[in-house]
């Protein structure tokens, strides 16, 4: 399944390692990323393949979450059909 990964916060050192590393010691599958800094705001988008991921998709949802608490940003990732429904006109 593929999924989209959205980071956002204030810009510090190591952000994209950590999420990366996170998603890689889940088995999980960047198939394309796109980052930016906007100002002093970090913003990153990533589509994901989550079919090797080695936990529940509501686990990995929350290890980001938690993952995102920790270095004071939003973390969230959504199933891409979820996505592209939410954001069809």
């Amino acid at each position: 399944m593929r999924a989209i990964v959205t980071v956002i916060g204030k810009d510090h050192v190591g952000i994209i390692a950590s999420v990366c590393g996170l998603l890689a010691e889940n088995g999980v599958n960047i198939l394309d990323i796109s980052q930016t800094i906007l100002q002093e705001y970090f913003t990153m988008i990533m589509l994901v393949d989550t079919s090797a991921c080695e936990v529940s998709f509501a686990e990995l949802a929350n290890a980001l979450k938690e993952k995102g608490e920790e270095s004071c940003l939003s973390i969230r990732i959504q199933r891409e059909d979820i996505f592209d429904a939410m954001h069809r006109i």
